[in-house]
Formats: C-alpha cells, structure tokens, sequence
C-alpha cells in the first residue's frame, strides 16, 4: 500500500530508473510543487532534493550536461535531514555524468563536490 501524498514521489523514483525520463520529469516538477507553499518556502527538502536530482538525470540522460550539474549542485545545497540518503539518491546523477561525460571540467568539478561532500 502507498501513502497517497507520496505517491508521486514514488512514481518519480519508479519512472527514472525505469528510463522513462519524460514521466519522471513531470513527476520532479510536481514533487517540487507539492513540497514548496505559495511563498516559495520549501516544506519537504528531502523530497525537493530527490527531485532536483531527477531532474539532473534527465538532463544529463538528454544531453545537457549544465542543466544537469545545475540541478545536482541545488539538490546538495538545500536544508536536508539525511546527507547519506541523498549522496545514495546522487549515485545515479554521478554514475551517469562520469560515463558520459568524463572529460569536461565542469563534470570534474562537480564530482570532486560530491566527493567531498561524501568525505
């Protein structure tokens, strides 16, 4: 059985390791919306974080490379409860842009942050 407000973020997780990254970014973006009050006030930034990374792997996944970076680095900057949850939630942003885009110095950059998050 599924908590029924989490249920788009499970679906997020689901769809991204599914490689259905169109779904999975629908279900970033609305993750952020639920999580976030009218005023901008971020009300879950576990769950916000998971999504910035979602979306990092889309983008990383459709090859933009900055977009992804950008939305990893927001993920690691937010107010968070569980750093260890989230560099395990990060794994798969950073398998990924170490894979495919091991030379550009922008990917190395932000690797070494994660690395030294992790550290």
């Amino acid at each position: 059985m599924v908590d029924p407000a989490k249920f788009d973020f499970y679906a997020m997780d689901c769809y991204r390791i599914a490689g259905e990254d169109r779904l999975a970014e629908m279900y970033a973006r609305e993750v952020i919306k639920s999580s976030t009050d009218p005023n901008g006030q971020e009300r879950k930034p576990m769950r916000i974080a998971e999504a910035r990374v979602t979306l990092g792997v889309t983008a990383a996944r459709a090859g933009d490379v900055e977009a992804a970076i950008a939305h990893g680095r927001q993920a690691l900057q937010g107010d968070r409860k569980s750093l260890p949850s989230l560099l395990m939630c990060s794994r798969e942003l950073t398998s990924l842009l170490a894979q495919r885009y091991p030379k550009q110095p922008e990917v190395s950059s932000y690797l070494e942050e994660v690395r030294t998050l992790a550290a």
